[in-house]
């Protein structure tokens, strides 16, 4: 009888085996979905930071001077561009103010490849006729931006835009490589220290500049 009695018993260890087994297969998947929840709740979202564009790596600014040419300045012109270059920043935006080579009291230069500033240099004179005039004058089409109170010739050139001051007593000059964008723009930036420093004039003047 007793013989009898164990095969059942056993069945009953193998359905309790089976149920078993199934609610360990049935456990694993839920714990690991349960630990990946926990994962994602824990570990930082860096979606947006991925997302977000790198900031780009500042220019090495070279310890060299910058090469600019200073022309003998008379007393008068010496002392306004004195004036200028005190108020020049000390940084230009993001962009560090860099030595130059010649005429640091007329000259001045920042960043790589450099923004230079060049004051006293040769007064541009508007060309008399459509077809030309006087060797070295401003063509009668030639552009002008009025900004922030400074009438400003702009020569477009093949590495470097050039911005001269068409209605100052004393010229100031502004070159700005074309790797720049937005060129006049950063010729705006010298527009403020200009008008503080440079009397303005009414000769020579383009109209479109006048008033």
């Amino acid at each position: 009888m007793v013989d009898l009695e164990k095969p059942p018993a056993k069945k009953a260890d193998s359905a309790t085996r089976g149920a078993a087994l199934w609610a360990t297969l049935i456990a694993v998947p839920v714990a690991l979905i349960v630990g990946l929840v926990v994962f994602w709740q824990v570990v930082p979202d860096n979606s947006d930071k991925d997302a977000a564009p790198a900031a780009s790596a500042p220019v090495t600014v070279p310890a060299t001077p910058v090469q600019m040419t200073a022309p003998k300045l008379d007393e008068r012109d010496t002392q306004v561009c004195l004036a200028v270059t005190s108020q020049l920043p000390t940084t230009l935006r993001n962009l560090p103010g860099r030595k130059v080579s010649a005429g640091a009291e007329q000259n001045a230069a920042w960043g790589e490849p450099p923004i230079t500033v060049a004051c006293g240099v040769t007064q541009p004179v508007m060309c008399e006729r459509v077809d030309g005039g006087k060797p070295g004058c401003v063509p009668l089409d030639a552009t002008m931006l009025r900004m922030d109170g400074v009438c400003w010739w702009a020569k477009d050139g093949p590495a470097t835009d050039e911005f001269t001051t068409m209605d100052r007593e004393v010229a100031v000059k502004v070159s700005v490589p074309g790797s720049y964008q937005q060129t006049g723009q950063w010729a705006n930036e010298f527009s403020l220290p200009v008008v503080k420093t440079v009397k303005s004039t009414t000769t020579g003047v383009p109209s479109g500049c006048k008033g």
